[in-house]
């Protein structure tokens, strides 16, 4: 069976930075705890919407794809296929596109004439849906390689919140966290055992859809994201992937203990959650969990793209080691957990 690689990942960040307390400072209801206190987000980036230019979700897609090419052995022209997994699609400002598919403009900009192309949607785990199916393509021989991409210019949700808030518990304080990111990865089948994706999944519990919602704001135009934070983190839902990680690996023989992981990435949603599901999570999967990653102090909470802008950061700033074995949690409204595994030795940035 063909086994897949990252062949090669690229990024884009928006080069204005926006503090929590400069949020805090706008809202006319200020809340009576210490917003960056509870999520250790000290900053965030947020796309420029000035002089004429607009940092929306193709600008930050199309730049984190030229950045991935711009290291890769393939050009633009050798894309077998083009997927987006933004769950914001703003084009030309902040009008969203639905049709045709965002990965169409994409493919356009980039100059490639014979690539497929699809959109996939599936909340925060947007850009690991898409490489869960690029995967399989490529092991069905369907293609040969393939850009999974996601832009998610989704801090207009942070501007409706500022304005709407107006109580404690207020469902949309998550909206503060977020912050703007591109990113893109290039998929191929020519995997070793020193770069090989060793397996990704996907669960999707349904029953939890009504938690997190993004939909347009009751009170006024705009994006706006509704969450019950306090059903989100009950003891029931951060169980849901220690035992589903168990349950996989049970499959294949195998243990969290036994597949000795170096790092492990999870959905960046503040530190204090990156903390309690590394302590819950150890006790439930009886060993130490491997070092977790995370960048979400300077950069938020920033969607689908948030697991690899935390890759990047630190393969950038050679935090890593050579031939290490990172476990990706995803963790997005619907609830969407799951596990990507991959050996990473000649991915550079």
């Amino acid at each position: 069976m063909t086994n897949t690689r990252f062949e090669s990942i690229g990024r884009f960040l928006p080069s204005k930075i926006v503090s929590t307390r400069e949020l805090i400072e706008r809202m006319p209801f200020k809340p009576p705890f210490d917003l960056e206190d509870i999520t250790g987000i000290k900053t965030r980036r947020v796309h420029d919407k000035t002089d004429g230019s607009f940092e929306d979700s193709f600008v930050l897609a199309s730049e984190a794809a030229k950045d991935a090419l711009s290291r890769s052995k393939y050009r633009a022209e050798d894309l077998d296929v083009i997927i987006s997994g933004s769950i914001v699609r703003y084009k030309d400002g902040l009008t969203h596109h639905s049709e045709p598919p965002f990965a169409l403009f994409l493919k356009r900009a980039l100059g490639n004439a014979k690539a497929l192309t699809f959109d996939v949607s599936n909340a925060c785990a947007g850009m690991m849906s898409g490489i869960y199916v690029l995967d399989r393509m490529i092991k069905a021989g369907v293609v040969k390689n393939g850009l999974v991409v996601s832009g998610e210019c989704i801090t207009p949700i942070a501007d409706t919140a500022v304005e709407e808030i107006s109580q404690p518990f207020d469902s949309q304080f998550g909206s503060l966290t977020v912050g703007d990111a591109g990113v893109a990865v290039i998929l191929d089948g020519e995997a070793t055992d020193a770069d090989k994706i060793h397996q990704i999944e996907l669960m999707t519990c349904s029953e939890y859809s009504q938690l997190c919602i993004g939909m347009p704001s009751d009170q006024r135009p705009g994006a706006a994201l509704y969450t019950n934070n306090h059903e989100m983190h009950k003891e029931d839902r951060l169980q849901l992937w220690p035992n589903f990680q168990a349950d996989i690996l049970s499959r294949f023989g195998s243990s969290f203990a036994e597949e000795k992981y170096d790092y492990i990435v999870h959905h960046q949603v503040s530190t204090k959650f990156i903390a309690r599901i590394q302590k819950f999570s150890s006790k439930l999967l009886n060993t130490e969990m491997p070092e977790s990653l995370s960048c979400v102090e300077q950069y938020g909470n920033t969607a689908s793209t948030s697991h690899f802008v935390v890759l990047y950061d630190h393969l950038k700033d050679k935090k890593v080691k050579k031939g290490a074995k990172f476990l990706l949690v995803p963790a997005a409204s619907g609830v969407v957990t799951g596990c990507l595994s991959a050996t990473i030795s000649s991915l550079e940035v």
